[in-house]
């Protein structure tokens, strides 16, 4: 059964890189595959360099019946029983070149970073959409696309700076640390002051049970914690501030001994899911996404949003037991690569290929 993986992108991104990873666990499965991608394209050339069968046709700039030309021909040469298509321009000539071979299984991906329902595609030709995210299936179901037909598969995160020989120390040397201290990088909304007088409070608690615990809060904004008083000013000590982009973040995780997201908004999972694949014991404020990545004390810590107390509790279960912190950062890893890597990604993706193919009565292979 021969597949086609058809992305129209020239330049490297995610569903190239999802198009390739694809095919490399398709390759180990025995599975014939083509990619198809524009000629010159990143993806064109890495597919070939490891040796994998690729057609490069031009698709952007081109006259419509040219490119669909270039597909059928193709699918009818190489028996083209399955095609998934990565972006809206592969899938708007794709899906008619596919309709004319009569290809029995299409399938579309829609990852969230995308208009679900952009370009006024055949979707009723479809047999499966892979939506990136629940937001994106929730969009799908709206626009009257038949939820049996989704399949919510985020796209595969390369871990391999994140879960790689650890190297430097970048905290310590830059913040001019002596040494000995228990680093709990802080990922909080530094525009939410009731947020901040949290995590101020929750510095004081544990300064009091462990003197040798700071707080280096990561990333971007325009609010810093404040003192209020003397107390508040002996507490600020103990916080930190590592301001700055995201090009140096398996720098910065790999000198930390601790993670935590304290923010009561969504939308922080991305730093959580580096930190698990880091190897580091995490704890996040319960709302959104962390709910879905961590089950308590398994494989990380649920602290209620803006409960300072909370926050402490679990710094210092983490700071003071090691046992536990080991558990944790190891489950924490585990269910992160199982779930989120790139191969267990394309593993997903071939599952939607094989149960769709069944339900028409072919196999793949």
């Amino acid at each position: 059964m021969s597949l086609f993986l058809v992305d129209s992108g020239r330049e490297w991104r995610d569903s190239q890189r999802q198009v390739l990873n694809v095919a490399r666990e398709l390759r180990r499965k025995n599975l014939a595959a083509m990619i198809v991608g524009e000629p010159g394209s990143d993806l064109v050339r890495r597919a070939s360099e490891e040796g994998l069968p690729t057609l490069a046709l031009r698709m952007r700039g081109r006259m419509g019946w040219l490119v669909r030309k270039g597909l059928v021909r193709a699918m009818r040469a190489n028996g083209c029983r399955l095609a998934h298509f990565h972006d809206t321009l592969s899938a708007t000539h794709g899906l008619a070149a596919a309709a004319t071979v009569a290809v029995p299984v299409r399938v579309l991906s829609r990852p969230a970073d995308s208009s679900p329902l952009e370009g006024g595609l055949p979707l009723a030709t479809l047999d499966a959409f892979i939506a990136g995210s629940e937001g994106v299936r929730s969009i799908l179901v709206r626009g009257g696309v038949p939820e049996d037909r989704i399949e919510v598969i985020p796209p595969g995160v390369d871990f391999s700076r994140f879960t790689g020989p650890k190297a430097g120390d970048v905290i310590r040397k830059t913040l001019r640390l002596e040494g000995g201290e228990f680093l709990v990088g802080l990922v909080v909304p530094l525009e939410d002051e009731k947020g901040n007088d949290a995590v101020l409070e929750a510095a004081g608690l544990v300064a009091g049970q462990a003197p040798k615990v700071r707080f280096v809060v990561l990333g971007e904004g325009s609010l810093r914690l404040e003192a209020a008083g003397p107390d508040d000013a002996r507490t600020m000590a103990n916080i930190l501030y590592h301001l700055g982009g995201r090009e140096d973040a398996a720098a910065v995780l790999a000198s930390l001994d601790m993670f935590a997201v304290f923010s009561h908004l969504d939308g922080l999972a991305g730093k959580l899911i580096e930190a698990m694949a880091s190897g580091l014991p995490v704890a996040a404020a319960d709302v959104g996404t962390a709910r879905e990545l961590i089950t308590h004390r398994d494989n990380g810590l649920l602290v209620p949003p803006r409960n300072a107390r909370a926050l402490a509790d679990a710094v210092l279960k983490i700071h003071f037991d090691k046992n536990l912190a080991a558990r944790l950062a190891a489950r924490g890893r585990e269910s992160i690569l199982e779930k989120y890597s790139q191969e267990a990604m394309a593993r997903r993706v071939i599952g939607v290929y094989e149960f769709r193919a069944h339900r028409k009565g072919l196999k793949l292979g």
